[in-house]
């Protein structure tokens, strides 16, 4: 079972390529936008502090990537990220804010190896659009979060969150089975 767009899925060779690669997989965007609305959710400093321990996580992760460090199970751990970001927001429960960074940069570590290992040799350059789509993705989940709490939506922003969790937990299940 491999997570889509990660080793041996392509060759990626530069800036621009690691500014499209998380957009070429399921996993990546799904992942890295429910990142974006656990923070727009949690509001105030973790809107900026979640995705930021996602980001240096995955610099971490790609540091072990890139010099040839073994990390096992990066793959599963990716998909596992999926449903357990879903999972979080399906809850409709918020972890505290450390709690919630410790857990996205866990698994950001995984999705950092696995760039990291694609883009060996290539130069921090990839990296660098790597990072920068990451925080792109990161960024519209929270102005997804942000949409479903303005212009009357209060109500059922929570409702809405839950359920965009539940979607992004089968989902990844689908990953983590190799169905999607």
């Amino acid at each position: 079972m491999a997570a889509l767009a990660h080793t041996g899925a392509g060759h990626v060779t530069g800036f621009m390529q690691g500014v499209q690669h998380p957009f070429t997989g399921i996993d990546h965007m799904l992942a890295m936008v429910a990142v974006g609305l656990l923070a727009g959710r949690l509001g105030g400093r973790a809107m900026w502090l979640v995705p930021a321990s996602f980001v240096s996580a995955v610099a971490v992760g790609a540091a072990f990537g890139m010099a040839g460090v073994a990390v096992p199970f990066v793959e599963i751990g990716i998909a596992a990220s999926i449903v357990v970001f879903g999972l979080m927001l399906a809850s409709g429960r918020d972890m505290t804010l450390p709690a919630t960074m410790v857990v996205v940069g866990c698994f950001a570590l995984f999705h950092g190896h696995a760039h990291g290992t694609e883009a060996a040799g290539l130069g921090i350059s990839i990296m660098a659009g790597m990072l920068i789509a990451t925080a792109i993705l990161h960024t519209f989940g929270v102005l997804l979060a942000l949409a479903a709490c303005r212009h009357r939506l209060e109500v059922a922003s929570k409702p809405l969150l839950r359920w965009s969790g539940g979607l992004v937990a089968v989902a990844g299940v689908g990953v983590l089975a190799g169905w999607i």
